[in-house]
């Protein structure tokens, strides 16, 4: 009868053990690839910082998810950025000549440097600096874009 009981406690705790597991799912990655083109230099950094929002986009770090530098080996550029969360994501660009990692500005706030955002949109001083909802895009897969470098602000 012991032994009954026994395996009986031992059936329902395996059971209700079983039942309370949760399935584990790891979440899922994929890689952005970035092709920079229409590079002037032939000297210094590219760097690039990924976004997941609109927080700091595109001059600040503040919803930086990823950044890195590669430096320029002719007038296209490629990046890949694995482990990325799918999302919406957005991607600034500097033509770093100076090494400073980031993008130098006059008094009026026009770029010195080269710079290029996600999507290409236009950047001028009507439209003023792009909004992160207008160069966002969806990761949920292996990704590539390309980015137009510019080196002035557009008509």
């Amino acid at each position: 009868m012991r032994k009954i009981a026994r395996w009986s406690y031992f059936l329902i705790s395996s059971v209700v053990s079983i039942y309370c597991i949760k399935p584990v799912t790891a979440e899922q990655t994929a890689t952005l690839t970035i092709a920079v083109n229409n590079i002037r230099h032939q000297k210094g950094d590219i760097c690039f910082r990924i976004y997941a929002g609109e927080k700091g986009f595109p001059m600040s770090s503040k919803s930086e998810v990823q950044s890195g530098c590669t430096k320029i080996t002719g007038t296209s550029v490629i990046k890949k950025f694995p482990g990325l969360k799918h999302g919406t994501y957005a991607v600034a660009i500097v033509d770093d000549q100076n090494g400073d990692r980031k993008l130098n500005t006059d008094f009026f706030g026009i770029p010195k440097e080269g710079f290029g955002i996600s999507k290409n949109p236009t950047v001028s001083v009507q439209t003023g600096t792009p909004k992160f909802r207008d160069a966002s895009f969806v990761v949920n897969k292996n990704t590539s874009i390309n980015i137009v470098m510019k080196y002035s602000l557009d008509p």
